[in-house]
């Protein structure tokens, strides 16, 4: 058995926290990845049992914690992780991963071995292990823009899915699931006094999130991009702080995805110590980096500015606290709101709604018919036609284009597993009992796991910058999945109702009511001039043609359409580049690493 470790060093920055670390008599080991925010408190439990520590670390807590508890010591923590244990009186080995997906944690059964690691690189190094693609894996990258857990890019290597532990003894472990959201009971709310005492626990429940995640050895900021999210965490922070706090945020030359102005009023409100960076992104260059860093093909663009901000950020402190899962909490993103006004019909006309259900129907009657779901009548009978709408509106490739995209061969290497399956399942899975719900449900166990916390976690690591996010502190999520739906999405139209209203004694209106703009690049715009003929040259060349996965005449139509500006493409084109860059890189061998 080994354990290996390279540490960045946030609590306890003695010899005494290095890693992998023992309990006393050495016969229980750890390597850990992430930060434990009640360890103080688990820590004197732990010492009033009569266990003896060494460091001052949340990393001994784990250690001991599994003494006297065993598996079910990972529903004790509170926090973002994965880890390792190998207990040698048992000879077993324990993996964890935290509920939300916070950190990765990748694996391998050989037939003689069992191999993990916290980045796929690691486990590449194993000699047996070739770096081959995984169709089906990669077939729903091209559906989700990234590959979702337990499936990895590379054929034999998995993930393990979030509030998940995988208990390994004599080769062989199955993983098994600790921690599941719940939407089911609701808090009762009665009249507006009710409202607001519900806006004030919010934000006292926020505070604490907060304040729990500012504990370091290390200089400590928070990312401010301008929205209410990032605002209220800066806002919270400031008002426990002692000093200035430190904020970092990302500028861009076209106005329309610039959201600097609103960062600034922020700054400017609690007197940050604001640090401000305008990109003006070298995608050629940056490309190298982002493959070789995310270690699978990542469809999401937002990747460039988060590593941006985070190099930039990792220059005056090395942890920092962001606003991620506000949208998944409270209803935040555009596409709620369509599916929503399905959900709760008041102040609606008829005939917009009517023009809605008309477009969805036949959308939905004609993917009936492409899938033969008339056999199935109890997918037909989850799979509604406002379930498609929102399918369609988070997927790139999804199967009406698949069938124009996809050679003959790579149709029937992924013909036994539709890509919508997969997110049905997951809502499906949920105990929602309203649509709104599930969707945000479906989202925290889907698009923020395998896509944002991915994105998170990869770019800021790629800097030795802490990342962590108080509204993804699973008390907190366990309290605001009780607050009833309409409180979130107020008359099918007013996103984040409650969490606006809970904002407006913190933050300026403009920037709790101004629209969301999300943290865009303007890659439609590199497509059809600076980038546009290293995408053509990539996607059109003869080894990516080769590969077998697409048809040419479709790239090119894509392509050609994009360019022209006759259709908006850049998501498509964006994910099909990672793809093949990816390729290159991992698979061929033909793309440079970065130095």
């Amino acid at each position: 058995m080994g354990l290996g470790h390279v540490r960045l060093s946030i609590i306890d920055l003695s010899p005494q926290g290095h890693q992998p670390m023992s309990n006393e008599d050495h016969t229980v080991w750890i390597t850990f990845n992430g930060e434990i925010y009640n360890f103080p408190e688990l820590r004197e439990e732990l010492q009033q049992k009569g266990h003896q520590f060494r460091s001052r670390t949340d990393t001994e807590v784990i250690v001991h914690l599994w003494e006297e508890e065993g598996a079910r010591c990972v529903e004790r923590l509170r926090g973002m992780f994965a880890f390792a244990i190998w207990d040698d009186r048992q000879k077993v080995l324990f993996l964890a991963r935290d509920r939300l997906g916070k950190k990765p944690l990748f694996y391998a059964m050989l037939p003689d071995r069992f191999v993990f690691g916290s980045e796929i690189k690691a486990i590449l190094q194993d000699p047996d292990i070739k770096p081959e693609p995984d169709l089906v894996a990669i077939h729903y990258y091209l559906t989700y823009q990234s590959v979702p857990s337990p499936y990895c890019a590379f054929r034999g290597i998995k993930k393990l899915p979030p509030a998940h532990y995988l208990l390994v003894k004599e080769g062989s472990g199955v993983p098994r699931r600790y921690w599941k959201l719940s939407y089911k009971d609701k808090l009762a709310l009665n009249g507006v006094r009710t409202e607001e005492h519900l806006q004030e626990e919010i934000v006292e429940r926020l505070r604490e999130a907060i304040r729990i995640r500012l504990v370091s050895d290390v200089p400590l900021g928070a990312f401010l991009s301008g929205g209410i999210d990032s605002s209220i965490v800066v806002a919270l922070m400031a008002d426990i702080f002692n000093q200035p706090v430190k904020t970092f945020s990302i500028s861009f030359p076209q106005e329309e995805y610039n959201e600097a102005r609103y960062a600034r009023l922020v700054a400017d409100q609690y007197q940050t110590d604001h640090h401000e960076f305008q990109v003006t992104p070298d995608a050629k260059a940056i490309f190298p980096e982002l493959v070789w860093h995310f270690d699978e093909p990542f469809a999401d663009p937002a990747a460039i500015p988060t590593y941006y901000v985070s190099k930039l950020a990792r220059q005056y402190v090395t942890v920092v606290l962001n606003g991620d899962g506000g949208d998944e909490n409270f209803a935040g993103y555009p596409r709620y709101v369509k599916n929503g006004a399905l959900d709760h019909r008041e102040g609606q006309g008829l005939f917009p709604l009517f023009r809605g259900w008309l477009e969805d129907f036949f959308n939905w009657q004609a993917f009936v018919k492409q899938q033969h779901l008339w056999k199935d009548p109890a997918t037909l009978a989850s799979f509604t036609p406002r379930l498609l709408s929102y399918y369609q509106r988070i997927t790139h490739f999804h199967e009406f284009y698949q069938t124009d995209l996809y050679t003959a061969d790579m149709k029937t290497a992924t013909a036994a597993y539709p890509a919508f399956q997969l997110m049905l399942g997951k809502y499906r899975s949920s105990d929602a009992r309203s649509f709104l719900d599930a969707l945000l449900n479906l989202d925290l166990e889907f698009y923020l796991p395998d896509t944002l916390m991915a994105k998170v976690d990869v770019t800021s690591m790629a800097h030795s910058l802490e990342a962590r996010a108080p509204m993804l502190d699973h008390h907190f999520l366990e309290f605001v999945a009780k607050i009833p739906a309409p409180l979130k999405l107020k008359n099918s139209k007013q996103s984040k109702y409650i969490f606006k209203k809970a904002a407006e004694p913190l933050l300026p209106r403009e920037v709790i009511y101004r629209p969301k703009m999300g943290f865009g690049v303007p890659t439609d715009h590199w497509f059809r001039h600076e980038l546009k003929d290293l995408v053509n040259d990539t996607l059109l060349g003869p080894r990516s043609l080769q590969r077998g996965y697409f048809r040419g005449d479709f790239l090119e139509k894509i392509l050609t359409e994009h360019q022209a500006s006759k259709r908006n493409y850049q998501y498509l084109v964006w994910n099909l580049l990672m793809l093949e860059l990816w390729h290159q890189m991992f698979i061929d061998k033909t793309l440079a690493p970065p130095v």
